[in-house]
């Protein structure tokens, strides 16, 4: 792996750890702020932490059961201070999410600024 792809995967590892977890403390510390969710046809300006704190508190639910998680990580681009990665995330052994994250280095290392879903 090179260094690019290295740091993917320990972000990724990191969070896949707080998700298990269920710290959306440590989750909202790994999202810049500010950062961007891009949906299909919406997009949502994130300005402080407390808003990713409260929407993965609320999400909890739908991760019940749930007690691995495995990334498929891919480095699609970087620039100075950026990647871009493709993950797909996978819960007990099935492919259930998918999403392309920009990483954007912080004072504490890369954090998420741009999350879009994928196919």
């Amino acid at each position: 792996m090179t260094d690019t792809s290295d740091t993917a995967h320990e972000f990724f590892e990191r969070y896949a750890a707080a998700l298990l977890a269920r710290d959306e403390k440590a989750i909202a510390g790994m999202y810049a702020v500010p950062s961007l969710i891009v949906l299909p046809g919406k997009s949502i300006a994130v300005g402080d932490a407390g808003q990713t704190e409260e929407f993965f508190a609320a999400s909890w639910g739908q991760y019940d059961g749930i007690d691995a998680v495995d990334g498929q990580i891919v480095v699609m681009g970087e620039a100075p201070g950026s990647l871009w990665v493709d993950v797909t995330w996978s819960y007990d052994g099935k492919a259930r999410e998918r999403f392309c994250y920009q990483l954007v280095a912080g004072p504490d290392g890369y954090q998420i600024a741009v999350l879009t879903p994928m196919a």
